[in-house]
């Protein structure tokens, strides 16, 4: 049955919903094939098929793959390219979501768990393709409603935009995100700082909204949070620093860090911090591009880990190593994926058993 509460004053955290952390296990994870130059072009698509095959390969190790794929001819060339890279296509689902772009953390749907009762909702928040940048974004905006038909599960539809990639949780009541994103005006001018929180308590279950200032240079989500903080515990985060003091980025995560060591969980404890480096800058075209390994996916068999073709790659690979001990560590070139502005996190979303 599915049931549409279109209402704001719908409440999916009073019967106890919530989103569980990224670590817990996964029904699926949900894409969104590449087939327009959206984000890349022909020739930069072709370039960054093989990575994008790779994780793909990756995830399906341990849970389904769900892709959303335009219509039947991209279901059948998405096909044909999977078989020919030697892909075992039995966890692999492609089903014809019309879809703008790619990056499916943000505009697919954001799935809810009731852990009393194992019951399941999604969340249908608005999609603008981070504030109108990139139109157009109509069908994009649809593809929550699509699954939650399509899985058969009930939906829930707050009014107001959201971003998955903006937004970090440690499966215990917390939420980490940033001013720079969910306060610009380009998303929900009419609510303040305040008024947000209450929508992130009501739609995602938490007790708790930690706020970080500020993103990374080259970042056109105006500071996505999956690009600079990420947690690997219920009070553990890896944080995005730089040690060349001449970078752009230097002051942004400096001033992020000692945000995060003010911060303090429900628990009263402060937030263990491990300092994940950033890669070297890559650059196309004289533009920026927004390399992070922070935004890693943690998938059931693996977590997957952007890396950039320089010498850091080993040393974020080996921190992360420690920070999961319960499966794998696995680094994938994402030099050419980055050029989309985006890596692995922003183009998965995971669904929650």
């Amino acid at each position: 049955m599915n049931i549409q509460a279109s209402s704001t004053n719908s409440n999916p955290s009073q019967p106890g919903f919530s989103f569980p952390a990224e670590w817990q296990p996964h029904v699926a994870t949900w894409l969104s094939w590449p087939h327009t130059e959206a984000s890349w072009t022909k020739e930069r698509q072709e370039l960054m098929f093989p990575s994008y095959i790779e994780f793909i390969r990756t995830i399906a190790q341990g849970e389904e793959v769900c892709i959303n794929a335009h219509n039947e001819t991209v279901i059948q060339a998405a096909k044909l390219r999977l078989l020919l890279a030697g892909v075992d296509l039995t966890n692999i689902h492609l089903l014809p979501n019309p879809t703008n772009d790619s990056w499916c953390r943000d505009h697919g749907p954001a799935f809810l768990k009731n852990p009393a009762t194992g019951e399941r909702m999604i969340v249908n928040w608005g999609y603008n393709a981070w504030g109108g940048k990139y139109p157009p974004f109509d069908n994009d905006d649809l593809l929550p409603v699509l699954i939650a038909h399509y899985r058969n599960l009930p939906y829930v539809t707050p009014g107001i935009i959201m971003e998955g990639g903006s937004v970090e949780f440690n499966g215990a009541g917390t939420l980490l995100t940033s001013r720079a994103c969910l306060l610009n005006e380009n998303r929900n001018p009419h609510l303040n700082q305040a008024q947000i929180e209450d929508y992130l308590h009501k739609f995602y279950g938490v007790q708790q909204v930690l706020w970080v200032e500020d993103g990374i240079v080259g970042d056109d989500t105006d500071g996505h949070i999956d690009d600079t903080v990420r947690f690997v515990n219920e009070d553990t985060v890896v944080a995005a620093y730089e040690t060349n003091k001449n970078d752009e980025n230097y002051p942004i995560l400096q001033d992020i860090h000692h945000e995060l060591k003010q911060m303090r969980l429900l628990n009263g404890k402060q937030l263990n911090i491990i300092e994940l480096p950033m890669p070297d800058p890559v650059v196309s075209d004289g533009l920026r591009l927004p390399a992070s390994y922070a935004n890693f996916y943690i998938a059931n068999s693996a977590v997957i880990v952007p890396t950039f073709r320089c010498d850091k790659d080993q040393q974020a690979l080996d921190i992360l190593s420690q920070c999961f001990t319960d499966r794998p560590v696995v680094g994938i070139d994402s030099t050419d994926i980055v050029w989309g502005l985006g890596s692995f996190h922003c183009l998965s979303q995971q669904e929650p058993v």
